[in-house]
């Protein structure tokens, strides 16, 4: 052996296999993917990457991934996937910041099909949502939209809407598949709706960058209130604890 990282032919160009299991393969120009085997193993090396600061290059967790913004332009792919070969995964990672979720689930027009489809009560699916610590996997689809997981076996498995909302109000907090979500903006979509909080996720006027209320890695629980409360809470940004 000469030292030298085995790579095989990817989608993207080649793929190079990292220490640990990691697929690394080229992002285009603006740096790379690496693949995992599971979502803890993507988590605890994204924490080592962030820990060592690695060329100052942004970090992000999704899933099972982990993108690594180092412009390719400025540095070689050879010197980046050096440098990415070096990172040692953090042996605990650290508990994400929790926050708390208030959520109305009366309004959630899909509440009561979801629950029939599910051979469960409202109030048993309601139940279920927000007795759960959900962790965020990713944030996408639309700025600050978090994908949550996992739902419990009892509520998971139901398909997305046959027919998307043309309009879905921002707020509102659906589950499909494996995952539930929190919709930032008044944007499309085809979740089920089983509630909606009145905290604002994000704001993309404040600051050079706009402002997020999650991001990877944190950890989300809902708090259940009545429509009063919503109307009282309108506005307002969730809980945070570090």
């Amino acid at each position: 052996m000469d030292g030298t990282l085995p790579t095989v032919p990817g989608p993207g160009g080649s793929v190079t296999e990292l220490p640990g299991g990691a697929r690394l393969e080229p992002l285009g120009d603006q740096g790379v993917l690496l693949r995992f085997p599971d979502e803890a193993s993507a988590m605890a090396w994204a924490e080592g990457a962030r820990l060592a600061r690695i060329g100052g290059w942004e970090v992000v967790p999704a899933y099972r991934t982990v993108a690594v913004f180092a412009p390719l332009a400025t540095f070689p792919l050879e010197e980046v996937v050096a440098k990415l070969s070096g990172v040692v995964p953090s042996a605990g990672v650290r508990p994400g910041r929790l926050i708390t979720i208030p959520c109305c689930y009366p309004l959630g027009p899909d509440l009561a099909s979801a629950a029939e489809a599910l051979r469960l009560t409202p109030a048993q699916l309601q139940t279920s949502h927000h007795e759960r610590e959900y962790r965020v996997f990713a944030i996408g689809f639309v700025p600050g939209f978090p994908y949550l997981g996992w739902l419990d076996d009892a509520i998971a498995g139901l398909d997305r809407l046959p027919s998307p909302r043309t309009r879905v109000p921002a707020g509102s907090v659906g589950i499909t598949g494996r995952q539930t979500g929190v919709y930032p903006s008044e944007v499309p979509g085809g979740w089920q709706l089983i509630g909606r909080t009145p905290c604002r996720l994000a704001d993309l006027t404040e600051g050079d960058t706009g402002w997020f209320a999650l991001r990877p890695g944190d950890r989300v629980r809902f708090t259940p209130i009545h429509e009063v409360d919503f109307d009282q809470l309108a506005g307002s940004r969730p809980t945070v604890a570090d």
